[in-house]
């Protein structure tokens, strides 16, 4: 049970991971809190749903999912978000949740209010032994997915020109500017990958949570609770956040489950006291 519990944990951190990651990201470059972010993990798993249903695959879901959410990211920052950087936090804050109600709606309009749900693809529905516990093979290429991103990620923000010209802009947007980097451009693209990473959250738990309206403000709290603790802007903070608010949720509600739905709060809170800026900062 100890090592199930030990999985599961890292399942719901790398889950967690692929949704605060790019919110992080973005936070680090735009100063945005994107309060929609939720919503698009939950239209990512959406279009991912209605890929399935079409093809009956759900690896072209899971290759596609991710890409229709990022255009979608990339068409909302260039109707809203490259005009909302550097107005009052209070109206990026009533803008970002208005979108969230619109997204609501529209998910409602176009899919129904029922719950749907994805199947497990065939060469992932059997169990798999680990350390002779029997375990989901799926759950287990959940994690796997997030360690991937995790890794191509810190390769291309840290060994490549891209991934420099991303943290010098995080560091200083204006000296940025003035040494020639297309500011404008990085922040369109990264907006759009985050926007991405959602998508592709929404999809790859599909077959975990299953598909529902309202999906979104499930998550958005723990997505804001990782980068608070992680440190906006920082891709350490997001994999430690990830990893301390999953473990400590997972194990809260094991050992001490009649205060599970403090847990993770009271986490953050003792972080925030000793770590007001949270563990980490900055890429």
């Amino acid at each position: 049970m100890f090592i199930t519990e030990i999985l599961n944990a890292l399942q719901f951190s790398m889950t967690l991971f692929l949704l605060s990651v790019g919110l992080t990201i973005v936070f680090g470059l735009m100063k945005i809190v994107n309060l929609a972010h939720g919503t698009l993990y939950m239209l990512g798993a959406y279009m991912g749903l209605s890929i399935w249903t079409f093809t009956g695959s759900f690896w072209l879901a899971f290759v596609f999912a991710p890409i229709a959410t990022a255009l979608l990211g990339a068409l909302l920052y260039n109707i809203l978000f490259k005009f909302i950087q550097r107005v009052d936090p209070m109206r990026q804050v009533l803008l970002t949740f208005g979108l969230i109600y619109i997204g609501l709606d529209s998910v409602r309009l176009i899919w129904g209010s029922m719950s749907h749900s994805i199947s497990t693809p065939e060469l992932l529905s059997n169990p798999i032994s680990v350390f002779g516990e029997t375990y989901p093979s799926y759950r287990l290429f959940v994690i796997l997915v997030g360690i991937v991103v995790l890794l191509i990620l810190y390769f291309v923000l840290e060994k490549t020109k891209m991934g420099a010209m991303v943290r010098a802009s995080v560091d200083d947007h204006e000296t940025a500017q003035m040494l020639g980097i297309n500011t404008e451009k990085i922040l369109f693209y990264t907006f759009s990958l985050g926007c991405g990473l959602a998508g592709l959250a929404g999809v790859t738990v599909a077959p975990i949570v299953g598909v529902e309206a309202g999906m979104d403000m499930e998550v958005l709290v723990l997505t804001l609770i990782v980068v608070v603790v992680g440190g906006p802007g920082s891709l350490k903070g997001a994999l430690v956040g990830s990893l301390l608010i999953g473990f400590v949720d997972t194990f809260g509600k094991v050992f001490l489950p009649e205060l599970a739905l403090i847990t993770m709060y009271a986490a953050m809170a003792l972080i925030l006291i000793f770590k007001p800026g949270g563990m980490y900062s900055r890429l």
